[in-house]
């Protein structure tokens, strides 16, 4: 039985971003210098978007929120093996705001940003994996 069209189609759109983001942090990765503090910015958008696109599939409402904790919560509700990168991608939350704005934290490391773009990608990823191959970007 196909898939409802509109369903495909948002779901995808937020795969789409999702995508968009994991290419802008490995952007910022190459630059000289490196652009940490916008990677990591794109790393947390990255996750977010891939879990909503996970809520959005399962038809499951979620708020407008960056946080990833509570997006990660839903998103195990669905699938409990998810658990693990979830949790993993909590602490992330903070890149929607840390270092984006004059008088804030420090810039990350190096090694931080890695960190966040090695689990961007295992969360990108994961989704992927429990989502039928139709809706992928």
């Amino acid at each position: 039985m196909p898939h409802d069209p509109a369903l495909v189609q948002d779901t995808r759109a937020w795969l789409t971003r999702a995508d968009r983001d994991l290419q802008a942090a490995e952007h910022d990765m190459k630059a000289t210098p490196p652009l940490l503090d916008d990677a990591v910015f794109h790393c947390q958008q990255a996750i977010e978007k891939a879990l909503k696109a996970l809520l959005a599939w399962h038809d499951v409402p979620f708020r407008k929120t960056h946080n990833l904790t509570e997006l990660g919560e839903a998103c195990v509700k669905i699938d409990a093996s998810l658990q693990e990168v979830a949790k993993r991608a909590g602490p992330l939350t903070e890149y929607a705001w840390k270092f984006r704005y004059p008088g804030e934290s420090e810039e990350p490391s190096v090694a931080e940003t890695r960190e966040a773009l090695s689990v961007a990608r295992e969360v990108y990823a994961a989704i992927l994996a429990r989502l039928p191959e139709g809706v992928r970007p």
